[in-house]
């Protein structure tokens, strides 16, 4: 029998520290406590249970202090006294069920532009207050969620919004204890070695009094931020620890905690950026959700929410609208809040300067916005702009190099400030105390996302190239000797630029494709002007922009991949330069982009059009490009990034060969493709190209269900591939067209073994005229009474069938496994005595057919008859005779 929640004898009251109490006071008058907390306290306790009013006690009060900690939202820092009521400004995010595996490694921003271009419709979303609960069709319980996505994105506010739910007694009711443990408050006590008891009790003071080894009660560990986690955890430790009171390295209690050595009936939900995802085996993890940030009707919600004047805020919504790359980012939850508080400063009163239109406008006033808050906080120190701001900048772009997001005392003393000057710019860097639980009295550093880090990094850069004439670029891996003897002086800023710009190509995850875009921004005359708001001196150097823009076009010509052309067309943008866009958009309006003979930058700049366009690109018809210029291999392979991020892509009738397959294999292959439906009929594939689609079959990150290969000229060898793809436990395949290929009895038995297969999720099969038999129907039938077959419709016109084929299906759809509701039989070559054989499936009472399509047959009216008497029958489900 477990033992109950215990308190030692004497005291009435968890200890709480002064300074959770004095936080307690301040923030009462902001968020009214409910009574009904202690009423949903008193519900969880069962009926007869006669423990001390004490445990109550100590349950509310936990529960109460979780509420008054989580009821507001301070976005963007945690210093900034305005805080609002979480409720008021929550916007639901959108969460998905994702599948565990490949992480991707690309820049945050690059995946966010892919996520942008999704269509979401078929994905399954899933509430925040639900990610332990079992969907349908799962019948294992879930211990241990993560929650990747990438920063800024809320994940964090996820967790605050499943808190402050719990608290309020609206959801997971059935929990009785959460313990919230930030990473980056973890990092403080990574040199300790303690129990578990020890770290719950430092961390929460209420519970020092409770027993909560016992499995009588549900307790749940949030560990928000894996990606910041400065621990070294080894999950193939052999130390294993099965006692709460057992002590051990913070590292070993958590291993211990996430593998289930330690309190194993508990939940534990961890979030990551994607990067770091892959630091917990995915053994251990039972769900893996993915948060996607806002789709589009949540990103007008959040404007709607947060600014009161709804006028404002439309004009603010149709602003961002009108650049991509700004409603692109909007994504983000931080960009809204970044940009919300730009542009309600700006557009709700006269304002001479000019409207953010780039990432780089919108982040410099973004930065004079904050530097105005230091300003009137009219701070004692005698510290001026430049100086923080180099110091800073100097920070985020060491801490960029290292790969940190987050940063303690000696990170900020190594670039020479001093930690009171950092919380002048609260606005930028975020000093946080988590003295309100009771937590270590170090401090955290972060910017408040990795964006205003990479901005703050780039005007580093462009600051000490003006000011000092020093490429930071050059010493970052340089010894103190080489960086005497070897620096090498530049004579313009588009040196500059042309260096980082080389840097950022040779970078395979574009770690620094933000970074680049900001950097040539920043030398742009309007944003030039800005500087001057935050600095009388900004330093000059030469600088000629036209050389930057050739340099950038030249490497466009150069054809590197399409994901890097991308990120250098919105340099072109932040430059100011849409020459390239300019003329692939003039083909587009007139029609002549089938006649135009393209040259690669050109290429790069219609893939660039067609995916920032405001027109999703969920239907991509290949045959709208191809013209006498180009062939259809050809024309395909230059626009492959837009197939891989459309849903349905036509690629029919448009003479493609079987190297076109190899480079659709890739696409599918993609983390990044969301290809669904893949029309290649009447293209001469032959046996050769489907065997390399079927190899993308089977890759797990491959989300096709639709394929068509009617009239490929393929062979019974082409079902023998496809047949080992649909076998396979990713294939995701449920409609499949094969018609009008010489598949033979030989081919369509390959493709019958698979449909008796479990992993395979074929619903709709078509072969008509593929030139069948009876001997066909003998193996369809075997699959159709298979208890694996899910296939609901199968199309056999045009084959020579016969009499002795439909008895044998006949027989298959009186089977009880049998879940088949469309039949097509047309042109068979089939009789009245066919009828007789469906009329008797017909009225089984496993029979669920509902189509029937028996057109060009010789029935004759003495079938009809027959069938007719079926059509009486009470168990005869037909909807639809032809």
């Amino acid at each position: 029998m477990p033992e109950p929640l215990k308190f030692k004898s004497g005291d009435t009251r968890p200890d709480l520290s002064s300074d959770h109490q004095k936080r307690s006071e301040a923030e009462s008058s902001r968020v009214s406590m409910k009574s009904d907390t202690s009423m949903v306290c008193q519900e969880q306790i069962k009926s007869g249970d006669t423990r001390p009013d004490l445990r109550n006690e100590a349950l509310n009060t936990f529960r109460s202090n979780l509420l008054k900690k989580f009821a507001c939202l301070c976005e963007g820092t945690a210093t900034q006294r305005n805080p609002t009521l979480l409720n008021e400004i929550y916007t639901e995010l959108y969460i998905t069920e994702s599948e565990s595996g490949e992480i991707s490694n690309e820049h945050e921003v690059r995946q966010i532009e892919t996520q942008s271009r999704r269509a979401a419709t078929e994905d399954t979303a899933i509430k925040c207050n639900h990610i332990f609960r079992v969907l349908p069709g799962q019948d294992k319980a879930i211990r241990t969620v993560l929650t990747k996505g990438v920063a800024g994105i809320g994940k964090t506010v996820s967790v605050q919004k499943f808190i402050l739910d719990w608290a309020e007694g609206k959801e997971n009711q059935d929990v009785q204890l959460i313990f919230p443990l930030p990473f980056r408050e973890i990092n403080l006590m990574k040199d300790k070695t303690l129990s578990l008891s020890d770290l719950l009790n430092f961390f929460f003071p209420e519970t020092k009094e409770m027993e909560i080894s016992s499995d009588e009660y549900k307790v749940l560990f949030i560990f928000d931020g894996l990606d910041e986690c400065r621990l070294s955890l080894d999950f193939k430790s052999k130390v294993k620890l099965c006692n709460i009171s057992e002590s051990a390295s913070v590292d070993v209690l958590l291993m211990n905690l996430i593998v289930g050595n330690l309190l194993p009936s508990a939940l534990i939900w961890i979030t990551s950026r994607p990067a770091a995802a892959d630091l917990v085996p995915s053994e251990c993890v039972h769900r893996v959700t993915e948060v996607r940030g806002f789709n589009e009707p949540q990103k007008e919600e959040y404007f709607r929410k947060r600014i009161s004047d709804q006028n404002l805020a439309n004009r603010i919504i149709s602003h961002l609208k009108s650049s991509r790359s700004l409603f692109i980012m909007c994504h983000i939850p931080v960009f809204c809040w970044i940009s919300a508080a730009v542009l309600e400063k700006m557009m709700s009163r006269a304002e001479t300067g000019e409207i953010p239109k780039t990432l780089t406008q919108m982040y410099t006033h973004f930065l004079i916005l904050q530097t105005n808050i230091k300003h009137q906080k009219d701070y004692e120190k005698n510290v001026t702009d430049k100086d923080m701001i180099l110091k800073m900048g100097k920070l985020a772009f060491q801490q960029l190099v290292k790969g940190n997001l987050i940063f303690y005392d000696e990170d900020l003393r190594e670039c020479g400030i001093d930690v009171t000057e950092a919380s002048v710019y609260s606005g930028l860097c975020t000093q946080i105390f988590r003295v309100e639980l009771g937590l270590y009295q170090g401090k955290v550093f972060c910017f408040v996302h990795l964006s205003l880090q990479e901005h703050l990094a780039a005007l580093y850069v462009h600051l000490s190239f003006t000011i000092k004439n020093r490429n930071v670029f050059d010493q970052t891996k340089q010894s103190l000797v080489s960086k005497i003897f070897n620096q090498k002086k530049y004579n313009s800023l588009s040196e500059l630029h042309q260096r980082a710009l080389k840097k950022a190509l040779k970078s395979e995850n574009g770690h620094l494709d933000l970074l680049l875009r900001f950097l040539l921004g920043l030398s742009v005359e309007s944003n030039q002007t800005l500087l001057h708001e935050l600095m009388t001196h900004t330093g000059s150097c030469s600088y000629n922009k036209e050389e930057t823009v050739q340099f950038i076009k030249q490497k466009i010509r150069e054809n590197h991949s399409q994901e890097k052309s991308i990120n250098l067309f919105h340099c072109l943008n932040e430059l100011g330069d849409d020459s390239l866009m300019q003329e692939i958009q003039d083909y587009l309006k007139s029609g002549e982009i089938k006649q135009a003979k393209l040259s690669s930058s050109q290429w790069s700049a219609l893939v660039y059009v067609l995916l920032t366009s405001e027109q999703k690109m969920d239907v991509f018809d290949l045959k709208q490009f191809i013209g006498a210029q180009h062939t259809a291999d050809e024309v395909l392979q230059n626009l492959l990034p837009v197939v891989k991020e459309s849903r349905s892509v036509r690629l029919c009738g448009c003479n493609l060969t079987a190297q076109s397959c190899g480079s659709l294999s890739l696409a599918l292959q993609s983390s990044n493709s969301v290809l669904r439906e893949l029309d290649l009929s009447n293209n001469d594939l032959q046996d050769s190209g489907v065997k390399l689609l079927s190899d993308a079959l089977k890759s797990r990150n491959c989300q096709l269900e639709i394929l068509r290969l009617c009239g490929c000229n393929l062979t019974a060898q082409s079902c023998g591939s496809l047949s080992l793809a649909l076998q396979s436990s990713n294939s995701v395949l449920r409609d499949m067209d094969l018609s009008k290929n010489d598949l033979q009895d030989s081919g369509v038995k390959l493709l019958s073994d698979a449909l008796k297969n479990p992993n395979c999720q074929l619903e709709i099969l078509r072969l008509c005229g593929c030139n069948l038999t009876a001997q066909s129907c003998g193996s369809l039938s075997l699959a159709l009474q298979s208890s694996n077959s899910v296939l609901r419709e199968l199309e056999l016109s045009k084959n020579d069938l016969q009499d002795s084929g439909v008895k044998l299906l006949s027989h298959a759809v009186k089977s009880l496994n049998c879940q088949l509701k469309i039949l097509r039989l047309c042109g068979c070559n089939i009789t009245a005595q066919s009828c007789g054989s469906l009329s008797s499936a017909l009225q089984s009472s496993n029979s669920v057919l509902r189509e029937l399509d028996l057109s060009n047959n010789d029935l004759m009216n003495s079938g009809v008859k027959l069938l007719s008497d079926a059509l009486k029958s009470q168990n005869c489900q037909l909807e639809i005779l032809r």
